[in-house]
């Protein structure tokens, strides 16, 4: 069988290589601190888990939805409104399954084979996959140690970026955990606007930024509406991942192709799911708020626990993640990761899953509560890995 040309534009799956090392070792009886995948281990609110019984419970919910309901579309619209302070309707909304899925797919409905595309690096691997699976030419600018590993559009050159269809920005980062300010949104907004590109922001950590700092929509700027869109996930906020709420919001006519492309391809998301989204987004939110002081103190018990054992990590800003240099004595962070499970019992994710400027660096995801991560730290140190 000859498959597909299109699959050579695609690196197996590192975490296939991760996954059997820790199944073979928890089959000699290993216990192991899993922090590579970023899964919450939080429940989601009683009310949110009822909505989808309730509807499940009804056989009328079982057909092809077909569309978006009124009442999504309006539970959307007023979150934004009410959490963001962004005016929109339903013309800006259409959903999808997982932000994931949708990244996958927007690069189909944007651009053509050879288009180019800006996408930061180091960066969430779907940014990527998305790009070449509608065939487009990718240009990586670069977020850095030195810039607090924001965007910085001087280091785009204007060529490129008058060719460039799309850029992808997302804040609060995977894997780094950077967090954006006005400044740079605004100046996003004007980079965007003056080499017409459009604007993909992913929104999926905005209540997990830590300090006291508030996150946001990029929606809210001036200008935003005219040349963005961002994808909006239920998944992290609400410990939903596995149902895959997620929406597209912004400009009226990319939302309108994007939904051209997904009715060819699918019925509608399944109706007791989007009654789970609406309890969501019109139910409470303290236990949001909450679940983003317990991941505060996470980061607080890994990265301040790894900085006293010797190993210089800096604090994440924002996102359910943690990102490491790797010690100097390892040149790759695939090796270093493969060594961290068999000396130390600790799982995390290579840099080099991330993109180019991604080597040299792991990602924690902050999925155990506080006093389990400080038994990992306590495992690490103990294993001798960091001399």
């Amino acid at each position: 069988m000859n498959f597909s040309r299109r699959l050579g534009r695609f690196e197996d799956e590192i975490f296939a290589a991760l996954n059997d090392r820790k199944v073979e070792l928890e089959a000699q009886g290993r216990i192991l601190y899993n922090l590579s995948v970023g899964t919450p281990d939080f429940e989601p609110a009683p009310h949110i888990r009822k909505a989808l019984t309730d509807a499940a419970a009804n056989p009328k919910n079982w057909g092809y939805s077909l569309r978006d309901i009124p009442e999504l579309l309006d539970a959307v619209a007023a979150y934004y409104q009410r959490r963001f302070g962004v005016s929109i309707g339903p013309e800006n909304i259409c959903s999808c399954y997982g932000s994931q899925e949708g990244m996958g797919h927007i690069g189909l409905v944007l651009c053509d084979e050879g288009d180019v595309v800006l996408l930061p690096t180091p960066c969430y691997p779907v940014f990527i996959a998305g790009a070449k699976m509608a065939g487009a030419d990718i240009h990586y600018y670069p977020m850095l140690r030195e810039n607090d590993f924001l965007p910085d559009v001087s280091l785009i050159p204007a060529d490129v970026a008058d060719k460039a269809k799309y850029m992808v920005v997302s804040l609060p980062s995977n894997p780094m955990g950077s967090v954006g300010t006005p400044e740079v949104y605004r100046e996003l907004i004007a980079f965007a606007k003056e080499h017409d590109i459009l604007l993909l922001h992913d929104n999926a950590y905005s209540d997990i930024i830590f300090d006291g700092v508030k996150g946001g929509s990029f929606l809210a700027y001036d200008g935003a509406m005219d040349i963005g869109c961002e994808f909006f996930s239920l998944s992290k906020s609400f410990d939903v991942t596995g149902a895959r709420l997620s929406f597209l919001i912004g400009r009226p006519d990319v939302i309108a192709a994007f939904r051209k492309l997904r009715s060819q391809i699918d019925f509608g998301v399944f109706l007791p799911l989007q009654y789970t989204a609406i309890a969501a987004l019109t139910g409470p939110t303290d236990m949001v708020e909450e679940q983003c002081r317990q991941y505060q103190a996470r980061r607080d018990a890994l990265c301040g626990g790894l900085r006293d054992i010797g190993w210089p990590v800096e604090d994440s800003k924002g996102s359910m993640f943690v990102w490491a240099p790797i010690p100097k004595t390892y040149e790759k962070s695939m090796d270093f990761c493969l060594d961290l499970i068999d000396k130390a019992n600790v799982i995390c994710t290579p840099g080099v899953s991330f993109g180019p400027l991604g080597e040299g660096y792991v990602r924690f995801a902050l999925v155990l509560p506080p006093e389990k991560i400080r038994e990992a730290v306590a495992s690490i140190a103990a294993s001798g890995i960091l001399e």
